[in-house]
């Protein structure tokens, strides 16, 4: 893994957009995207930039079960308000909230991603060291499935609902083997919430408690943190 720390947040999402402009300039041309709070800045940055994605696909890491792609919640929204409607792809595939047969979805969609193999996988870090909506004890050889959102997860989320009975319970994700497959993974760390778990990641604590430590096993991982190392030996 390389780690690169930033004193600005401002240079660190820089760095992030340089990371992936670096990548397609090399020959990527299918993105695993991420969504979150973290990630809002970054397709900020990439949507006032001239990177050009027509030629590309991208896949996201999850959706939440039950909620059309037009709901304001919905992932599917989510991409399209911050980057799709300025930088669009190819072709966008993320699951289907909305489907009648949760298990088949996620086979489906594990399929596609079998199809397209991964240049590029963007990620965030939960608290709880989730990666997509892998929480704490999912195997590390998991396919894209049906999860159950933990609590934390869900008060995590809750901000952008009216309340936490409104967070959907359930989510498809991108298993860990899936995100494994990604020839190169971008991993984005901001804030001190994040540094316990950050610091058991590049500890090598290999474990399925903490779902991101599976990283360390994979041969091209980027970290950048805005968590400088002098403090609690980071």
């Amino acid at each position: 893994m390389i780690i690169k720390r930033f004193s600005s947040v401002d240079e660190l999402y820089a760095q992030a957009v340089a990371t992936i402009v670096e990548a397609k300039q090399n020959g990527a041309t299918t993105f695993g995207l991420a969504t979150g709070g973290t990630m809002e800045p970054l397709y900020a940055k990439i949507c006032k930039t001239d990177i050009d994605f027509s030629d590309c696909t991208s896949f996201n890491l999850d959706e939440y079960v039950g909620l059309e792609a037009t709901h304001e919640q919905s992932y599917a929204y989510y991409m399209n308000k911050h980057l799709f409607h300025q930088k669009p792809f190819q072709a966008s595939y993320l699951p289907n909230g909305l489907a009648a047969d949760p298990l088949e979805e996620a086979a489906r969609y594990e399929a596609l991603l079998q199809q397209h193999s991964l240049d590029f996988q963007l990620l965030g870090i939960g608290q709880n060291g989730h990666i997509g909506f892998n929480e704490p004890g999912t195997p590390f050889d998991s396919l894209t499935h049906l999860v159950t959102l933990e609590e934390s997860t869900r008060q995590a989320n809750a901000r952008f609902f009216s309340s936490i009975d409104e967070v959907p319970t359930h989510a498809y994700t991108m298993g860990i083997q899936s995100i494994m497959r990604a020839k190169c993974i971008l991993l984005i760390a901001v804030g001190e919430t994040k540094r316990d778990v950050l610091q058991r990641v590049l500890a090598l604590d290999y474990t399925e408690d903490v779902p991101a430590s599976a990283l360390s096993k994979h041969p091209n991982v980027i970290i950048l943190t805005d968590l400088q190392e002098e403090e609690n030996k980071l």
